[in-house]
């Protein structure tokens, strides 16, 4: 299972998404930790079996075992915020957004790996689950630490292949039946 493998997965019609997914994944100037926690906490919020069964081996061979679960924690919390805060953000009733949360996210103060990577992984998988509030959240913190626009640019890129090859394999698979 790989990235080669995904890739042979894709039909004909999506042939773009092949080539993107090799471009974005393949050819990729992130360092290998960024790329990979990015691409395993996409394919997990991709809510694809398929997908994630073929990314993850990969994923795990490249990043060390804190970023691998840091990269899983990355889509597990924001998979509860971005519901949170994208419906707090939708409401007309602003009073909404003076209430306490009261919900724990613990993991965002200490994920266990560098807090840049941790902030890019929430961002891509923000961007998957489409919450306006969080994206300009995590956005904010990158470019504060100095993280560049083209390497918050890839992070989305990779989030958006993944994302589409998930949905088109998953129609796929459903018209296979």
């Amino acid at each position: 299972m790989s990235l080669d493998s995904l890739k042979s997965r894709v039909p004909d019609y999506a042939k773009d998404l092949k080539l993107n997914l090799g471009s974005v994944i393949g050819n990729s100037d992130l360092p290998a930790q960024q790329l990979w926690g990015t691409v395993l906490a996409t394919a997990i919020a991709s809510r694809s079996p398929i997908v994630l069964r073929e990314l993850e081996p990969e994923a795990k061979a490249n990043l060390t075992p804190e970023a691998y679960q840091a990269a899983k924690s990355a889509a597990a919390i924001m998979a509860m915020n971005n519901v949170f805060y994208r419906t707090r953000h939708l409401l007309s009733d602003h009073e909404y957004g003076t209430l306490r949360a009261g919900l724990r996210m613990n993991v965002i103060g200490n994920p266990g790996v560098d807090k840049v990577d941790f902030e890019l992984w929430s961002f891509a998988v923000s961007a998957i689950n489409g919450c306006g509030m969080c994206l300009d959240s995590h956005e904010q913190v990158l470019r504060k630490a100095g993280v560049e626009r083209d390497v918050i640019q890839e992070a989305f890129k990779i989030a958006s292949v993944v994302q589409a090859v998930g949905v088109t394999l998953e129609a796929e698979a459903v018209l296979a039946e």
